[in-house]
């Protein structure tokens, strides 16, 4: 069920494009619409495992506890192969981290209706809270930082803090 919220959610992220009733068409023909990023949005590309690292877990909902409560803002889910955590625009200006990428202009990403939350192909895995709510890219670094570091091996871990 599509709430107010959701609708306003819906066409913040519709005007991403210069036809935005292309988005509407798309999600009511299909789960997902494509839209670029670098317009409202920019979109940090993490691996699935450095998110599953960083929540010490592959179950969904705990991920999701854990990503609601370390980032506070929307990530979309494609179970498969990654996590996209949604930072301002032009995040990838000063983005550092080597161990995921983050799209801007030129790049599009599939997005899906703000109800689709449920587990599935594409969905969000942190629903957006109200339009232009977006994750802090400080605290997303961290996420995926604290990730690969859960997954080196204890002796690196150790050499890592003693050096």
């Amino acid at each position: 069920m599509t709430t107010t919220t959701d609708s306003a959610i819906g066409q913040w992220l519709a005007e991403s494009l210069d036809a935005p009733q292309a988005v509407w068409e798309d999600w009511r023909s299909g789960p997902y619409t494509m839209l670029p990023t670098g317009v409202r949005l920019d979109a940090v590309r993490i691996p699935v495992e450095l998110v599953h690292a960083a929540a010490d877990s592959a179950i969904h909902t705990t991920v999701a506890e854990h990503l609601t409560a370390v980032l506070d803002g929307p990530v979309i889910c494609d179970p498969a192969r990654w996590y996209y955590a949604l930072v301002p625009p032009q995040t990838s200006e000063t983005w550092a981290s080597g161990l995921a990428r983050c799209l801007s202009r030129g790049a599009w990403l599939g997005v899906p209706r703000t109800d689709l939350t449920e587990h599935a192909l594409l969905h969000w895995c942190v629903p957006m809270d109200c339009p232009g709510a977006l994750c802090d890219p400080t605290a997303v670094a961290a996420l995926i930082e604290h990730g690969h570091e859960r997954l080196m091996p204890p002796a690196v871990r150790e050499f890592r803090r003693t050096s």
